[in-house]
């Protein structure tokens, strides 16, 4: 039931941040029987000894073991503080520890080793091959997976198959709040439903990842969200100017430039800065809106379909822009100005338009 509670909620901020859904969204719970199958084959092939309290990985027996996190296994075992009590190294993991004696834990399964549990990390080497094979391109996770879970997930499926786990490893680096790592223990944990109580779009928050290449450090003030959020707002407006403008063919030339700044290790940054200064500049609309709807194919920030929402306006201001509309009309660029000048102290803003005009608050 808690494990249901935040997987809802997870896949609700997924659907906030218009994130697509995975294909396979599978349990370790689900997959217990994949991961017996997995540390048996590792015992079978020497890279495993079984404690007292459960059976171990022997990372001795890899000469390249850490070699992602460029692990110093020899500084590791030469300076170890702490007893290792039955590990016969430090980097040695556990694969699968055994339920206490006399005891029963909430979660806890028969094995051919006795009734216990799996190892934190052989969950995610046995699930990966299930659904990707022994081999696949692109592992992602977060900065903090680097130095154990990857590398024991690396040095798993290694001696299990002989092959490498992933050909690229993308790891995401933290959001910081006021330059330190966001963390529910300090009290600093933003929530995507929080920052709707307040009011925000979802897609304020995604657009403020877009600022920030992926292993960079994103810091998190509230100007910087209030600075993203109206960046979104004029990127949205823009584009949805130009949506008389018919249709055409992206610009190759914005287009090619777009493509090498994401083929640079994802760099959306300036990639972001390419799509602005697709909009600002001198292209043909049409072909202006179908280059930047193009590169939101990437951004996520769905620019096709948003449209402005309607507000409604208080009688007296909407008699305001009525009279400024005539004034307008019938040139009296006083008049109208002094009209402007009325709504704007109302907390209004009229945007003119060919087929009459639209109210801001």
């Amino acid at each position: 039931e808690i494990a249901k509670l935040y997987t809802d909620a997870f896949l609700v901020d997924m659907e906030r941040l218009d994130i697509e859904p995975p294909s396979v969204l599978c349990r370790a719970t689900d997959h217990i029987g994949e991961q017996i199958a997995f540390i048996t084959d590792i015992e079978k092939n020497g890279y495993a000894y079984r404690t007292s309290d459960g059976v171990y990985f022997d990372t001795a027996k890899q000469k390249d073991y850490g070699y992602l996190a460029r692990l110093d296994v020899q500084g590791l075992e030469a300076g170890k503080r702490v007893g290792l009590g039955e590990k016969r190294h430090a980097t040695d993991f556990a694969l699968w520890k055994f339920s206490p004696p006399g005891e029963a834990r909430q979660m806890e399964w028969d094995s051919p080793w006795g009734k216990g549990f799996p190892g934190w990390h052989i969950e995610c080497s046995a699930m990966a091959q299930k659904y990707l094979g022994d081999y696949f391109d692109i592992h992602c996770g977060g900065e903090d997976h680097i130095p154990v879970h990857h590398t024991n997930e690396i040095a798993q499926t290694e001696a299990r198959v002989g092959t490498r786990l992933a050909n690229f490893w993308l790891h995401g680096y933290f959001l910081l709040s006021n330059d330190a790592k966001m963390a529910k223990s300090a009290g600093e944990f933003l929530r995507i439903a929080f920052l709707v109580e307040r009011g925000y779009d979802p897609l304020a928050y995604r657009y403020l990842c877009l600022t920030a290449h992926y292993r960079g450090q994103l810091n998190f003030p509230w100007d910087a969200l209030d600075s993203a959020a109206i960046a979104l707002d004029r990127m949205r407006n823009g584009v949805y100017a130009l949506r008389e403008a018919g249709e055409a063919p992206s610009d190759p030339v914005r287009t090619e430039r777009f493509a090498n700044e994401i083929n640079d290790d994802l760099n959306v940054p300036r990639a972001l800065a390419v799509a602005w200064e697709t909009l600002r500049g001198e292209l043909a609309p049409a072909a202006k809106r179908a280059t930047v709807l193009n590169f939101d194919r990437v951004f996520g920030l769905g620019l096709a379909t948003w449209v402005p929402k309607l507000e409604t306006a208080p009688d007296a201001v909407t008699a305001l822009a009525e009279a400024r509309l005539v004034a307008r009309r019938a040139k009296n660029w006083a008049e109208a100005d002094r009209l402007r000048a009325e709504l704007h102290a109302a907390g209004w803003e009229m945007e003119d338009r060919p087929d009459g005009y639209a109210l801001k608050n």
